[in-house]
């Protein structure tokens, strides 16, 4: 039996573990936090993520290593020297993903549109900036931040003051203001041996930040066609095993790369009752050198995320179609606690579903 060790133990590890069950991969998972979802299912082993001896004891105990969360130190490569061929994705695109700047000039790179953008180290840098970019921008951190975090919109100069003081010094990009009209993305895989499967293109609403729903497949043939072939662009570009995600803007029939994420990623949950194939099992077959599945959707997917607080889940699950995963996590203000996804063959159905839903909670 195949051993992957997933850096990591939240719900995205925990989704892993289901995936490869069927398949006879067996999970092990290494996370700081005592109270990881994933411990639900698989094996967790509690550690630092600066403990050598027990990042080595967990490197040894596996045939293969990938993270569920790009927040890990860079300096893990270094503490699993000579485990490094068993690394998927490889150090390069966890280190690209990691810094919003280093991700622009790699899009920048391979002819990518993204939006204007300058590297921020300074209070002068900043002010240099948002003259040459205009005001509405947008500073971020470099690294770290998700679902919103780290980032400050800058309207007037009275802006920039405070916002540069949130940072606290640490490195930072200033971002051109995109007015999109949607937000779409796109997952693709490519396996050890170069195979690549893209799924479609997804439609994205976000609130403050955070990931609220999805819809699958978003379908434009020829917004399709571009968006494959950027992320194809990318997986090529950094020699890529695994899934890979790319956000985009949509601004006047144009994609512009927002973000990309080196794992499996919440704008994908909609495949594992969605699609031939899902996202996790195709990251578990490309990782461990399985031929990859089909990633055709099975008729229409609507994936709505449960933040902050619990549902009506016995009500919701009455709704004919509907698959509800809890997360098995405390509520909290802005957290994940689970996702739901309705399925349908025809658009017509789904519709009828999103309105029982509605009906059910207002809220959506």
């Amino acid at each position: 039996m195949i051993t992957v060790g997933v850096l990591g133990g939240g719900q995205l590890a925990k989704m892993l573990a289901l995936a490869a069950a069927p398949l006879g991969i067996s999970i092990l998972c290494y996370d700081p936090a005592e109270e990881a979802c994933a411990k639900q299912i698989a094996p967790v082993i509690t550690a630092s993520y600066s403990d050598k001896n027990a990042l080595k004891a967990f490197a040894d105990s596996v045939d293969v290593l990938t993270f569920e969360t790009e927040n890990i130190s860079p300096e893990i490569f270094s503490l699993l020297e000579g485990h490094k061929h068993l690394f998927y994705p490889n150090e390069e695109a966890l280190l690209i993903s990691q810094d919003r700047y280093l991700e622009k000039e790699c899009f920048h790179q391979e002819g990518v549109k993204t939006a204007s953008y300058e590297k921020i180290d300074s209070f002068e840098d900043l002010e240099r900036g948002v003259a040459r970019l205009n005001m509405p921008c947008i500073l971020k951190t470099r690294r770290g931040g998700y679902d919103g975090k780290g980032q400050y919109v800058l309207r007037s100069s009275e802006d920039l003051l405070p916002a540069w003081n949130a940072l606290k010094g640490a490195p930072a990009i200033l971002e051109s203001f995109v007015p999109f009209e949607k937000e779409v993305s796109m997952i693709g895989v490519r396996s050890q041996e170069g195979e690549i499967r893209i799924y479609p293109l997804v439609e994205n609403q976000h609130e403050k930040g955070i990931l609220r729903e999805s819809f699958a497949p978003f379908e434009h043939e020829s917004l399709k066609q571009e968006a494959k072939a950027i992320i194809e662009k990318i997986l090529l570009r950094l020699n890529y095993v695994g899934v890979l995600t790319i956000e985009f803007f949509l601004q006047e029939g144009t994609l512009i790369a927002n973000e990309m994420a080196p794992r499996v990623h919440n704008t994908g949950h909609w495949t594992m009752e969605g699609a031939v194939t899902s996202q996790f099992e195709n990251h578990l077959r490309a990782i461990t050198g399985f031929p990859l599945g089909d990633p055709s959707p099975r008729g229409y997917s609507w994936m709505v995320n449960i933040i902050g607080e619990e549902l009506s889940q016995k009500e919701l699950m009455m709704v004919n179609g509907l698959h509800y995963h809890h997360y098995g996590k405390l509520p909290r203000p802005g957290r994940k606690l689970g996702h739901f996804t309705c399925n349908a063959s025809r658009l017509e159905d789904l519709k009828r579903m999103q309105k029982e839903v509605l009906e059910i909670n207002s809220r959506f």
